[in-house]
This record gives structure tokens, C-alpha cells and sequence, in this order.
């Protein structure tokens, strides 16, 4: 006999034997000892959490001469036909490639007609949303009034698909993603009925890559024990078969990354493409990786969402004392952005590379999360102290590696002298520098991230000559801008002021101001007169 696949041999027989959908096979079951089965049923949820497991098993149960609790007894003829495939009475049909107007008038034709042995005659219908619109409303009439024989059953991945007019036909049913433990258990079963020797720590990655899916479980056990027949299935063969790394590996990428060390990150990069890893499943693992750490990092979240061993929960702690939470909620969102891109890249490597060196260099975007890290690389610096070379004037300037000019002296800055020497790193703006940036000023704030870019367009600049500020001028409808700028003590001011340095190298200090008071002589606390307004177009692509 021929070799069949773990998935289709160890298919359920039995309601006890369905795993992770136990809400949803109580019901089916009462409906069965209670006589209450209804006329179409729709299966909905991700591929492989046994919708058609489900389906089959509840022709069968229907159709059983001697159901035991609800449960199919599969000896009598009827069970025993359906479990070769040769019923008469259960007729699966795959959307796919039969999903015109035809195929469903065939159906229609079909339900006139008794069941040949069993008590109903029961319609499986795979993938219903690939049906055409004409198909569905071919179908719509026989599914709401079918003959007193007849049970449909529609399975689909794409409930979202289905027209609200079957919706409302059916008895709704969601299949929701199986946990990692419910899948690690049911391996570990199967193994020890196939007498294969298998490490829990194999199966258990091998349920995480699954993804919820029992079949994609299965299908991935299949390839892991192919691979190596008659030997032990340990964690590094399933790594080695599925093009997957350690999490050591993962470890030490974040590592270097957060030491800015690019060149080590990229060594990582190219070992594992040489190793033969997929780039996107090397990028969905450490998006997986960083996201226990930020898990980890919330005491309210709690360990049982990680559902892993306690000693890798307890490496997984000390990992994320090493990073902020700020810092891995931007690796997450820069790495999620590139996993989307890479499916549909030609230069998946360049592709790759690129975001990596992005999270070792935050100053590389202009957005807020990443200056925001980049204040949190200098506040880290300011609290250890570092060396600035002292010039022959005497003025203080910023050196990170701790050697000065030719012919200058290092000394250690720490606390408030340190902070002082950064924040000389840019001289204040002169009038003529204000009048400058006033007149760049559509191209500043295209380099600016959402929100405060959407808060900057509805405002006009202009430059106060007396108090050598640039002032933010707002209509009366756009005061939510003027708030938005001066909230938490007008703490993004200075965050909008640290992003137009970095573009000016000049240090510039901002108002926001109402329209009204501009117009309104005297209100204003400067002198009104000095006021130099710069018209800026700024257009919404900007």
C-alpha cells in the first residue's frame, strides 16, 4: 500500500478525536442527540483548523444507524462508506473549479432526488466564496428552502466573500486558530502511535511555525521525519529541514544592533542566506522574537501568551532588559513594513539589508519613533558621560570617541555640562537663518512624519525679527494644531525644533500664535510690527 500523508491518516474519526474547535463540536453534537439539525451550515476560519474534518464527521454522525452520543459509530455500512469515500449520500464539491452557474444547477437538479442509503443526502462545499455572483444566486433559493433530506455545508477562508443573502441562511460556525500547546500535544500523541522518537522541544516549534494550522503541522512533521527516517527528531534537524535559525542567532542580531554594528548585523544576514534560510521566514521569526520581548517588557501582559518553557522565558527576560519598549515598537513596525515589501521584491537581500542597517541607524529615518530613539541613544550617553575635545579657546565640542582635534584636549563630560555641550552641537538661528528656513520650509516639513507634518500644513510661518523666532500661525479653525504643538508643556515644540536642526544644522525656537491676535494690535506679547510673514505654498503631498 502506498504511502499516505500524516494529515489524511490520522484524520479525525470521531468527535473526541477533533482537537482545539471544542465549543463548536458540543453544539454540532446536541444538535445530533437532540434532534435538532438544521438545513446549511458555514464554516468559517483559517486553513487546516478542520472545517472539512468537521463537515465529514458530521455527515457521517447524521447518517450513522447507531450514533453513540452523538458520536458516529463507525461500523454500520453507512460509516464505513463514508470513510472509503464511496457514500453515495455526502457529495463534496470544491468551489474552485466548480463555481459556475452550471455546476450549481446540477446541484439543484440533484437534491430532488432521495438519499440512497443513509437519512440525508449532504452537500460539502469547499471554498464557497470562489462561487461566482450568478453561482450564488443560483444556489440562494435551494439552500433556503431545500428538501427536508438535504444538509449543506459551505467551508470558506474568506467569510467576507460570502453575499449577507446565504449569510442569513446559514448557521454560522468560526474555526478559530489552534494554540501552539494543543498542536505540540496532539504531535506528541501522534508520534507515540507512530513509534517515532521525537524531542518535545522539535514538535513544539514545529506547532509555533504552524500558525494555528493542525494540517500545516502535520505537513511540516511529514517533511522533518522524511528527512531523517529511523532517527531521533530533534530541535536542530526541524531547524535544519524547515530553513529556520536558533534563537542564540536572534539574540545576538539584537545585540548588535542595539551597539550600532553593522557590520556584524550583516554577517548574521549573509551566514544565513548561505545556510540556504528563507529571508522572509529568518525576517518572521525575530519579528516573533522581539515581540515575546515586548511582551515581557508589560507585567500586566503576563507569561501565559508566550506559551513556551520557563527557562527560554527566562533568557527571553534578561533579552528584553536590554532594550526599551520605544525601541522595539519601532524594530517591529520597520520590520513588519520590510516583511510585506520582501514578498514581491526582485532584491530581496539588498531589500533586507537595507532595514537592518536602518535599526542600527535611527538617524537614517525622520520620523518621531526614531528620533525619539535617537534622544534615548543621547540620554543614555549623557547619564554614562563622554569625552568632548576642549579646543584652544576653550569651548566645549562633541567628540564621541573620546579624541579631540590635533593639538586639543579631552576631558569627560557628565549631567548638565555634557547635555549643554549637545545642545551647542547646532548654533541658534540668525534673522537671515529664520528668513532662510521660512523659505525651505515646504521641503523641511516633507521630510516630517505624520501627525505633526498634518498639523504643520495647516499653519502659516513666519519669521519675529525681535524675538528671532519662528512663529507658528494658526486660523481659528485650526487650533487643534496650536494644541497639539503646545500639550505636555510644549513638548512637541522642542521635538519639531530638533528635527528642523538636524535638517538646518541651526538651532531655531518656535511659537505657535493665533491668526486673530496677528491681526489684533497689542494682544500679542511681541512686538507685532516685527513680524516678517513668508508665504509658503504648501501643497498635501508634501
Amino acid at each position: 500500500m502506498s504511502y499516505m500523508a500524516l494529515y489524511r491518516k490520522w484524520r479525525p474519526r470521531d468527535f473526541d478525536e477533533v482537537r482545539g474547535q471544542d465549543a463548536i463540536v458540543r453544539t454540532l453534537r446536541n444538535q445530533i442527540i437532540y434532534q435538532r439539525i438544521g438545513h446549511a451550515y458555514l464554516f468559517c476560519g483559517t486553513r487546516g483548523t478542520g472545517k472539512t474534518s468537521l463537515a465529514k464527521l458530521f455527515a457521517k454522525a447524521v447518517n450513522c444507524e447507531q450514533p453513540v452520543e452523538g458520536n458516529p459509530c463507525n461500523c454500520c455500512p453507512s460509516c464505513q462508506a463514508i470513510n472509503n469515500g464511496s457514500s453515495m449520500d455526502v457529495i463534496e464539491i470544491d468551489a474552485a473549479s466548480n463555481n459556475g452557474v452550471d455546476n450549481v444547477r446540477e446541484i439543484r437538479d440533484q437534491v430532488q432526488y432521495s438519499p440512497v442509503s443513509g437519512k440525508y443526502k449532504v452537500y460539502i462545499i469547499d471554498e464557497v466564496h470562489m462561487l461566482s455572483p450568478g453561482a450564488f444566486n443560483a444556489l440562494l433559493k435551494t439552500l433556503e428552502e431545500p428538501p427536508s433530506y438535504v444538509i449543506f455545508i459551505l467551508a470558506t477562508t474568506e467569510k467576507h466573500k460570502i453575499p449577507i443573502t446565504i449569510l442569513s441562511r446559514c448557521q454560522k460556525y468560526d474555526f478559530k486558530r489552534i494554540s501552539i500547546d494543543t498542536i505540540t500535544r496532539h504531535l506528541t500523541h501522534l508520534m507515540d502511535k507512530e513509534k517515532i522518537d521525537a524531542r518535545p522541544e522539535a514538535l513544539s516549534y514545529i506547532a509555533r511555525v504552524a500558525d494555528g494550522s493542525m494540517r500545516d503541522a502535520l505537513s511540516l512533521l511529514d517533511q522533518c521525519i522524511a528527512f531523517y527516517p529511523g532517527q531521533t527528531l530533534t530541535y536542530d534537524n526541524v531547524l535544519s529541514v524547515l530553513g529556520t535559525v536558533d534563537t542564540a542567532i536572534y539574540r545576538d542580531l539584537l545585540r548588535h544592533i542595539l551597539a550600532q554594528e553593522t557590520g556584524e548585523v550583516l554577517k548574521i544576514i549573509d551566514h544565513g542566506i548561505n545556510e540556504g534560510r528563507e529571508l522572509i521566514q529568518f525576517l518572521s521569526d525575530f519579528i516573533w522574537y522581539l515581540r515575546n520581548l515586548l511582551i515581557l517588557k508589560d507585567p500586566s501582559a503576563g507569561e501565559d501568551n508566550l506559551e513556551m518553557s520557563e527557562n527560554v522565558i527566562a533568557q527571553l527576560r534578561e533579552d528584553s532588559r536590554a532594550i526599551e519598549t520605544g525601541s522595539l515598537l519601532r524594530f517591529i513596525r520597520i520590520l513588519s513594513e520590510l516583511s510585506n515589501q520582501l514578498r514581491y521584491a526582485t532584491q530581496k537581500r539588498v531589500l533586507m539589508e537595507v532595514g537592518f542597517i536602518k535599526l542600527c541607524h535611527p538617524r537614517m529615518e525622520t520620523n518621531t519613533d526614531s528620533l525619539e530613539e535617537r534622544l534615548r541613544m543621547l540620554e543614555n550617553r549623557l547619564d554614562e558621560g563622554f569625552f568632548v575635545a576642549e579646543s584652544p579657546s576653550g569651548a566645549p565640542e562633541a567628540n564621541h570617541s573620546g579624541t579631540g582635534r590635533q593639538g586639543a584636549k579631552s576631558r569627560l563630560l557628565t549631567g548638565d555640562q555634557a547635555e549643554e555641550a549637545l545642545r551647542d552641537r547646532f548654533s541658534p538661528a540668525q534673522i537671515t537663518d529664520l528668513r532662510n528656513i521660512a523659505s525651505q520650509w515646504q521641503g523641511i516639513i516633507r521630510n516630517i512624519s505624520y501627525p505633526m507634518s498634518h498639523y504643520l500644513k495647516t499653519a502659516r510661518v513666519a519669521v519675529s525679527e525681535d524675538s528671532q523666532k519662528l512663529l507658528l500661525i494658526f486660523k481659528e479653525k485650526d487650533a487643534m494644531g496650536k494644541n497639539y504643538f503646545e500639550q505636555n508643556n510644549q513638548e512637541n515644540l522642542g521635538l519639531l525644533s530638533d528635527m528642523v536642526a538636524e535638517q538646518t544644522k541651526k538651532k531655531v525656537t518656535f511659537q505657535c500664535i493665533m491668526e486673530n491676535i496677528v491681526r489684533q494690535s497689542g494682544v500679542s506679547p511681541i512686538n507685532l510690527s516685527s513680524i516678517h510673514l513668508v508665504e509658503v505654498e504648501v501643497d498635501d503631498e508634501g
